[in-house]
């Protein structure tokens, strides 16, 4: 018989998966609008996260680096709203 071992900070976990599958929806309802590239934003960030927290390497290169690229076009984003 083997014994499953929850992993901690699942809270945190299940709140980043529920932002990307949120973010998920918004960009298929709103592909024109940001509201789905800011939520992937917080999603990768809260992922990277988790990875630190659970020293799993693949979850913070792979989230990581898609917050660095999400953090690209939320500044893009917001110096073309508060610059005309």
């Amino acid at each position: 018989m083997t014994v499953q071992v929850s992993k901690p900070y699942q809270p945190l976990a299940w709140s980043g998966t529920t932002v990307l599958l949120t973010a998920a929806v918004l960009i298929s309802a709103f592909p024109n609008e940001m509201y789905g590239v800011y939520g992937f934003f917080f999603a990768s960030v809260i992922w990277t996260v988790v990875g630190v927290l659970w020293k799993e390497k693949s979850l913070i290169v792979l989230n990581g680096v898609l917050s660095l690229i999400y953090t690209y076009g939320v500044t893009k984003h917001l110096l073309s709203v508060f610059t005309g």
